[in-house]
């Protein structure tokens, strides 16, 4: 089978030009390459612009009315399609795809939210602050935001910023990973169905060249990113120097401490679920697991019966878990169970060995459980991003809350306890951005904000919610005083919105 053209999304509809640079993509399941991406050079990605910012200057003066019908339109042809998109992600990320519509249902949610949109703009009014003067607050679009989005969830992340950056009145570029970009061309392309205006939702694909013509262009105005901690801050870095907005959301090392009292059985089977879940692709994989000693004898063996089970396969088939995203990341992941092996942490499960249910030659590893990791070994230290749990020993509370608090990512990090004081004693004390209380991945829904601390965020906005909302508008306080009103006529119609 040849390998397909994938492209640009331009103004409403697919570039004609040039394919110019291009990167290649796989499907993971077989190693097969399926399709070439366009890469945008700097020139294209100035044409995006120019366009995005003619087609914001309509859009910023519609109504709330026009641009919530358009809202509640895409919500309605996501949902209807979201089977489709959920097996493009398949294709090209390699998530099962029961894991795979999840992530589309997520970012249907975060849609919805932002059909909310004038609730969420509406300003503050206070009457007569002075004599006869009045003062209102509003809040007002920024222009030309650019979505820097990361390959492990190509329809979610996407989906945290373009709903509300568009109903805050802005315009679009997006650049989704060039490893799996057909999920962000399938939303665009839903985008235009529902009635949004082209040029408004630009799709340009690219690499760090592209990814530089967004950060260094003087008519983006704000930069929402997510990935790895040194692009991350790299963005930031980059972006802010030249007067931008940014919110850009790093890696992740968290942890799940378990107490002694916990329910064993709850707390392997949420320490299987968050740990290879998508392959350990994700940003709120539970990574490592805090045993407060004596409950590590009891609780392993559990884990380790569970991941027996596990089918590590194509994720098109009846599997738990798919294959990680390409040949070089896998590899990656593979010599850091080499690494734990050769530090001397005991690898349980080796999933270098793990039989797989796929035809070709996939990028598969399956599940791998260390125990008795130390925090000076690389298996603990790095961010693997891949399917790799490490058990580290404590011996108390203290210690284990310690052990979080100093790692230098604050992204999540959970609790598995039946004792409420210890428990609310954690999620005081924990420094993270989220906290999971009996709960592995503590993902908060789309109406509260997501985001962790110290080197999982550059920036002090999280996404979506109202600090999405915050970050794609600019505040404006209005402070006026009138003369009495001349008659207005008379006009017995029935008001109505337009």
């Amino acid at each position: 089978m040849s390998a397909q053209r994938i492209t640009h999304f331009i103004d409403g509809r697919p570039w004609t030009g040039p394919a110019g640079r291009t990167s290649p993509v796989h499907n993971p399941a077989t190693g097969e390459l399926t399709a070439t991406v366009d890469l945008a050079s700097a020139e294209l990605v100035d044409a995006a612009v120019a366009s995005a910012g003619t087609a914001w200057r309509d859009w910023r003066a519609q109504s709330l009315a026009k641009r919530v019908r358009v809202l509640f339109a895409f919500r309605e042809l996501l949902n209807a399609h979201k089977r489709e998109i959920a097996a493009l992600i398949t294709a090209e990320h390699g998530k099962v795809l029961s894991d795979a519509l999840g992530e589309v249902t997520r970012g249907l949610e975060v849609a919805e939210f932002a059909c909310g949109i004038p609730q969420l703009l509406k300003g503050d009014y206070s009457e007569n602050a002075s004599t006869r003067v009045d003062v209102h607050s509003v809040r007002q679009s920024l222009g030309v935001v650019a979505v820097i989005s990361p390959f492990n969830f190509p329809a979610m992340v996407p989906m945290w910023f373009v709903p509300i950056a568009l109903a805050c009145g802005n315009a679009v570029v997006l650049k989704p990973s060039e490893k799996d970009p057909s999920a962000a061309l399938a939303l665009a392309a839903l985008w235009k169905e529902a009635g949004l205006p082209d040029g408004l939702l630009q799709v340009v694909n690219g690499d760090k060249e592209t990814v530089d013509a967004l950060l260094h262009h003087d008519d983006v105005k704000a930069v929402s990113f997510v990935g790895s901690t040194p692009i991350a801050r790299y963005v930031y870095e980059q972006a802010t120097a030249r007067g931008k907005r940014v919110q850009a959301l790093g890696g992740a090392k968290n942890h799940m401490l378990v107490l002694p009292d916990a329910d064993l059985d709850l707390a392997a089977d949420a320490a299987v679920n968050a740990g290879f879940g998508s392959a350990g692709e994700r940003c709120m994989a539970i990574s490592v697991l805090v045993a407060v000693e004596p409950v590590a004898d009891a609780l392993v063996p559990r884990i380790v019966e569970r991941m027996r089970r596990l089918r590590t396969g194509d994720g098109t088939r009846d599997c738990d878990m798919g294959p990680l995203v390409t040949r070089e990341h896998r590899d990656k992941v593979s010599s850091y169970v080499d690494a734990g092996v050769k530090a001397g942490a005991t690898l349980l499960v080796d999933g270098r060995e793990g039989a797989v249910d796929a035809d070709g030659d996939g990028f598969f590893l399956a599940p791998t459980l260390f125990d008795r990791v130390g925090t000076d070994m690389p298996v603990y230290t790095d961010e693997i991003f891949g399917p790799v749990l490490s058990v580290v020993r404590v011996p108390s509370y203290d210690d284990g809350l310690a052990l979080i608090n100093a790692n230098p990512y604050g992204n999540g990090a959970a609790i598995h306890t039946n004792d409420g004081g210890a428990a609310r004693r954690f999620q005081n004390e924990v420094e993270v951005g989220m906290v999971g209380i009996n709960v592995p991945i503590p993902v908060p829904v789309s109406y509260f904000s997501f985001g962790g601390w110290k080197n999982s965020l550059f920036g002090d906005t999280h996404a979506h919610g109202t600090e999405g909302v915050h970050f794609f508008t600019r505040g404006k306080v209005v402070t006026s005083r009138w003369a009495d009103p001349s008659h207005g006529g008379i006009d017995l119609g029935f008001p109505q919105n337009g």
